[in-house]
Protein backbone atom coordinates (compact mmCIF):
# COMPACT_ATOMS: atom_id res chain seq x y z
CA UNK A 1 0.00 0.00 0.00
CA UNK A 2 1.72 2.93 -0.88
CA UNK A 3 1.89 6.07 2.07
CA UNK A 4 -0.28 8.32 -0.14
CA UNK A 5 -2.71 8.39 -3.39
CA UNK A 6 -3.05 11.42 -4.96
CA UNK A 7 -6.15 11.76 -7.16
CA UNK A 8 -5.99 14.62 -10.18
CA UNK A 9 -9.10 15.57 -11.89
CA UNK A 10 -8.80 16.43 -15.52
CA UNK A 11 -11.17 16.53 -18.91
CA UNK A 12 -9.29 16.87 -22.00
CA UNK A 13 -6.11 19.08 -21.11
CA UNK A 14 -2.92 17.14 -22.49
CA UNK A 15 -1.08 19.67 -22.24
CA UNK A 16 -1.46 21.11 -18.64
CA UNK A 17 -1.88 17.44 -17.26
CA UNK A 18 2.20 16.96 -18.31
CA UNK A 19 3.24 19.18 -16.78
CA UNK A 20 1.56 18.42 -13.98
CA UNK A 21 2.78 15.07 -14.22
CA UNK A 22 6.33 15.88 -14.68
CA UNK A 23 5.91 18.19 -11.17
CA UNK A 24 4.79 14.53 -10.00
CA UNK A 25 7.95 12.51 -11.67
CA UNK A 26 10.54 14.93 -9.34
CA UNK A 27 8.77 14.65 -6.05
CA UNK A 28 11.34 14.11 -3.01
CA UNK A 29 9.05 11.53 -1.73
CA UNK A 30 8.22 8.70 -4.30
CA UNK A 31 5.87 6.25 -2.15
CA UNK A 32 2.97 7.64 -3.66
CA UNK A 33 0.36 6.41 -6.45
CA UNK A 34 -1.48 8.79 -8.93
CA UNK A 35 -4.88 8.16 -9.76
CA UNK A 36 -6.64 10.12 -12.60
CA UNK A 37 -9.81 10.91 -11.86
CA UNK A 38 -11.37 11.17 -16.14
CA UNK A 39 -14.49 12.96 -16.61
CA UNK A 40 -14.76 11.74 -19.90
CA UNK A 41 -11.85 12.80 -21.99
CA UNK A 42 -11.03 11.30 -25.58
CA UNK A 43 -8.22 9.09 -26.19
CA UNK A 44 -5.52 11.14 -26.68
CA UNK A 45 -5.47 11.44 -22.61
CA UNK A 46 -5.40 8.05 -22.41
CA UNK A 47 -2.58 7.44 -24.79
CA UNK A 48 -0.42 10.14 -22.76
CA UNK A 49 -0.85 8.58 -20.00
CA UNK A 50 -0.12 5.10 -21.16
CA UNK A 51 3.11 6.88 -22.48
CA UNK A 52 3.70 8.14 -18.26
CA UNK A 53 3.16 4.74 -17.17
CA UNK A 54 6.26 3.54 -19.21
CA UNK A 55 8.61 5.67 -17.22
CA UNK A 56 7.07 7.64 -14.45
CA UNK A 57 8.49 6.62 -10.95
CA UNK A 58 5.00 5.84 -9.22
CA UNK A 59 2.20 3.67 -10.45
CA UNK A 60 -0.48 5.72 -12.23
CA UNK A 61 -4.22 4.47 -12.63
CA UNK A 62 -6.72 5.81 -15.36
CA UNK A 63 -10.04 6.32 -13.97
CA UNK A 64 -12.51 7.03 -16.75
CA UNK A 65 -16.16 7.80 -16.94
CA UNK A 66 -18.32 8.99 -20.34
CA UNK A 67 -18.63 12.21 -21.14
CA UNK A 68 -21.72 13.30 -19.76
CA UNK A 69 -21.43 17.13 -19.01
CA UNK A 70 -19.55 18.30 -16.08
CA UNK A 71 -19.74 15.33 -13.44
CA UNK A 72 -16.58 15.64 -11.64
CA UNK A 73 -18.25 14.99 -7.88
CA UNK A 74 -19.05 11.38 -9.98
CA UNK A 75 -15.87 10.90 -11.01
CA UNK A 76 -13.85 12.14 -8.18
CA UNK A 77 -15.88 9.26 -6.41
CA UNK A 78 -15.11 6.68 -8.07
CA UNK A 79 -11.38 7.78 -7.77
CA UNK A 80 -11.58 8.02 -3.75
CA UNK A 81 -12.95 4.32 -3.93
CA UNK A 82 -10.05 3.12 -6.69
CA UNK A 83 -7.25 4.83 -3.62
CA UNK A 84 -5.12 2.17 -2.51
CA UNK A 85 -3.48 4.34 0.25
CA UNK A 86 -5.63 5.28 3.57
CA UNK A 87 -4.61 8.82 2.90
CA UNK A 88 -5.72 11.08 -0.07
CA UNK A 89 -4.09 14.31 -1.80
CA UNK A 90 -6.57 15.99 -4.22
CA UNK A 91 -5.40 18.02 -6.89
CA UNK A 92 -6.09 19.10 -10.60
CA UNK A 93 -4.62 17.92 -13.94
CA UNK A 94 -3.83 22.10 -14.36
CA UNK A 95 -1.64 22.41 -10.77
CA UNK A 96 1.88 21.59 -10.84
CA UNK A 97 2.95 20.44 -7.73
CA UNK A 98 6.56 22.11 -5.87
CA UNK A 99 8.95 19.49 -5.57
CA UNK A 100 8.11 18.51 -1.68
CA UNK A 101 4.55 18.97 -2.29
CA UNK A 102 3.69 15.25 -1.31
CA UNK A 103 6.15 15.32 1.83
CA UNK A 104 4.74 18.24 2.81
CA UNK A 105 1.21 17.26 3.18
CA UNK A 106 2.39 13.85 4.66
CA UNK A 107 4.44 16.30 7.44
CA UNK A 108 1.28 17.96 8.16
CA UNK A 109 -1.18 14.91 8.09
CA UNK A 110 -2.59 14.24 11.48
CA UNK A 111 -5.75 11.85 12.40
CA UNK A 112 -8.77 13.86 12.95
CA UNK A 113 -7.64 16.62 10.73
CA UNK A 114 -7.96 17.48 6.53
CA UNK A 115 -5.33 19.62 5.30
CA UNK A 116 -6.43 22.66 3.03
CA UNK A 117 -3.03 24.10 0.75
CA UNK A 118 -3.31 27.03 -1.30
CA UNK A 119 -2.16 27.77 -5.05
CA UNK A 120 -0.27 30.58 -7.19
CA UNK A 121 -2.44 31.66 -10.43
CA UNK A 122 -0.29 32.27 -13.31
CA UNK A 123 -1.74 33.98 -16.78
CA UNK A 124 -1.71 32.26 -19.55
CA UNK A 125 1.21 33.41 -21.01
CA UNK A 126 3.22 31.85 -18.00
CA UNK A 127 1.53 28.75 -18.01
CA UNK A 128 2.23 28.02 -21.84
CA UNK A 129 6.10 28.96 -20.93
CA UNK A 130 6.99 26.72 -18.72
CA UNK A 131 8.45 23.41 -19.94
CA UNK A 132 9.62 20.06 -18.54
CA UNK A 133 13.25 21.13 -17.70
CA UNK A 134 11.47 24.55 -15.85
CA UNK A 135 9.63 22.32 -13.82
CA UNK A 136 12.79 19.17 -13.34
CA UNK A 137 14.97 22.29 -12.41
CA UNK A 138 12.48 23.88 -10.40
CA UNK A 139 13.01 27.11 -11.81
CA UNK A 140 9.02 27.71 -12.82
CA UNK A 141 9.09 27.85 -8.39
CA UNK A 142 11.66 30.65 -8.40
CA UNK A 143 10.75 34.08 -7.86
CA UNK A 144 13.30 35.62 -9.95
CA UNK A 145 12.21 33.58 -12.98
CA UNK A 146 8.08 34.20 -12.81
CA UNK A 147 8.81 37.81 -13.17
CA UNK A 148 11.20 37.31 -16.04
CA UNK A 149 8.18 35.71 -17.40
CA UNK A 150 6.05 38.65 -16.55
CA UNK A 151 4.79 37.71 -13.26
CA UNK A 152 3.44 40.60 -11.36
CA UNK A 153 4.42 42.05 -7.73
CA UNK A 154 2.15 41.14 -5.14
CA UNK A 155 1.97 39.86 -1.28
CA UNK A 156 1.07 36.37 -2.38
CA UNK A 157 3.93 35.66 -4.41
CA UNK A 158 5.93 35.59 -0.58
CA UNK A 159 5.09 31.79 -0.65
CA UNK A 160 7.84 31.19 -3.22
CA UNK A 161 10.54 32.54 -1.09
CA UNK A 162 8.76 31.44 2.82
CA UNK A 163 10.24 27.80 4.46
CA UNK A 164 10.29 26.29 7.72
CA UNK A 165 8.87 28.26 10.62
CA UNK A 166 8.21 31.30 8.63
CA UNK A 167 5.54 29.48 6.26
CA UNK A 168 4.39 28.04 9.78
CA UNK A 169 3.91 31.59 10.34
CA UNK A 170 1.82 32.66 7.52
CA UNK A 171 -0.09 29.54 7.97
CA UNK A 172 -1.20 30.93 11.17
CA UNK A 173 -1.64 34.39 10.45
CA UNK A 174 -3.38 34.26 6.99
CA UNK A 175 -7.54 35.23 7.75
CA UNK A 176 -8.09 32.72 4.62
CA UNK A 177 -10.30 30.20 6.19
CA UNK A 178 -9.18 26.51 5.87
CA UNK A 179 -11.34 24.66 3.64
CA UNK A 180 -11.11 21.57 1.90
CA UNK A 181 -9.89 23.36 -1.76
CA UNK A 182 -10.01 20.58 -4.29
CA UNK A 183 -6.28 21.90 -6.34
CA UNK A 184 -4.67 21.24 -3.10
CA UNK A 185 -6.37 19.31 -0.02
CA UNK A 186 -5.64 16.03 1.97
CA UNK A 187 -7.23 13.76 4.53
CA UNK A 188 -8.06 10.19 5.69
CA UNK A 189 -9.84 8.21 3.27
CA UNK A 190 -12.23 6.89 6.14
CA UNK A 191 -13.14 10.55 6.53
CA UNK A 192 -14.10 11.07 3.09
CA UNK A 193 -15.52 7.82 2.98
CA UNK A 194 -17.93 8.53 6.39
CA UNK A 195 -19.80 11.60 4.90
CA UNK A 196 -20.05 9.61 1.70
CA UNK A 197 -17.70 11.71 -0.74
CA UNK A 198 -18.73 14.59 -2.89
CA UNK A 199 -22.33 15.42 -3.51
CA UNK A 200 -22.77 14.11 -7.33
CA UNK A 201 -25.92 16.97 -7.70
CA UNK A 202 -22.88 19.18 -7.71
CA UNK A 203 -21.55 20.71 -10.87
CA UNK A 204 -19.30 23.45 -11.39
CA UNK A 205 -18.30 25.74 -7.91
CA UNK A 206 -18.14 25.24 -4.46
CA UNK A 207 -18.56 21.03 -4.78
CA UNK A 208 -15.30 20.30 -3.16
CA UNK A 209 -15.88 23.43 -0.32
CA UNK A 210 -18.84 21.46 0.50
CA UNK A 211 -17.64 18.21 0.96
CA UNK A 212 -15.05 20.35 3.92
CA UNK A 213 -17.99 21.23 5.26
CA UNK A 214 -19.26 18.51 6.15
CA UNK A 215 -16.11 17.22 7.35
CA UNK A 216 -16.09 19.74 9.57
CA UNK A 217 -19.93 19.19 10.60
CA UNK A 218 -18.92 15.52 11.31
CA UNK A 219 -15.71 16.73 14.15
CA UNK A 220 -12.68 17.30 11.54
CA UNK A 221 -10.70 19.82 12.01
CA UNK A 222 -9.06 21.68 9.25
CA UNK A 223 -5.63 22.78 9.33
CA UNK A 224 -4.07 25.42 7.06
CA UNK A 225 -1.17 25.01 4.81
CA UNK A 226 -1.57 27.18 2.03
CA UNK A 227 2.21 28.91 2.33
CA UNK A 228 3.45 25.43 2.63
CA UNK A 229 2.32 23.21 -0.17
CA UNK A 230 2.64 25.01 -2.59
CA UNK A 231 1.36 24.44 -6.61
CA UNK A 232 1.18 26.37 -9.85
CA UNK A 233 -2.53 26.63 -11.26
CA UNK A 234 -2.26 27.32 -14.95
CA UNK A 235 -4.99 29.18 -16.67
CA UNK A 236 -7.53 28.08 -19.13
CA UNK A 237 -11.46 28.87 -19.74
CA UNK A 238 -14.07 27.40 -17.78
CA UNK A 239 -17.05 26.98 -20.49
CA UNK A 240 -18.52 24.71 -17.82
CA UNK A 241 -19.04 27.57 -15.15
CA UNK A 242 -22.79 28.46 -15.39
CA UNK A 243 -25.10 30.75 -13.62
CA UNK A 244 -26.92 27.71 -12.78
CA UNK A 245 -24.96 25.35 -11.55
CA UNK A 246 -23.58 28.50 -9.51
CA UNK A 247 -26.61 29.17 -7.94
CA UNK A 248 -27.77 25.16 -7.46
CA UNK A 249 -24.35 24.45 -5.75
CA UNK A 250 -25.02 27.53 -3.32
CA UNK A 251 -28.15 26.49 -2.09
CA UNK A 252 -26.94 23.17 -1.28
CA UNK A 253 -23.92 24.32 0.49
CA UNK A 254 -26.59 26.86 2.51
CA UNK A 255 -27.85 23.63 3.33
CA UNK A 256 -25.32 21.86 4.40
CA UNK A 257 -24.06 24.80 6.86
CA UNK A 258 -27.64 25.46 7.98
CA UNK A 259 -28.57 21.95 8.97
CA UNK A 260 -25.12 20.76 9.81
CA UNK A 261 -25.08 17.86 7.46
CA UNK A 262 -22.31 15.35 7.82
CA UNK A 263 -23.60 12.85 5.05
CA UNK A 264 -25.15 13.19 1.31
CA UNK A 265 -27.45 10.39 0.24
CA UNK A 266 -26.78 11.43 -3.15
CA UNK A 267 -22.55 10.45 -2.85
CA UNK A 268 -20.36 7.10 -3.48
CA UNK A 269 -23.16 5.31 -1.49
CA UNK A 270 -26.59 5.95 -3.33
Amino acid sequence: MPAISVIISTYNSVEWLKKTLWGYAVQDFLDFEIVVADDGSNSETRDTLQAFQNWFPAPIQHIWQEDDGFQKSRILNKAILACESDYILMSDGDCIPKSDFISTHLAYREEGYFLSGGYSKLPLSISKAITQKDIEQQWCFDIKWLKSQGLKSQFKNIKFKASGSFSSLLNYLTPTKATWNGHNSSGWKKDILAVNGFDERMQYGGQDRELGERLINSGIKSKQIRYSAICLHLDHPRGYKTPESLSKNANIRKKTREEKLTFTPYGIEQ
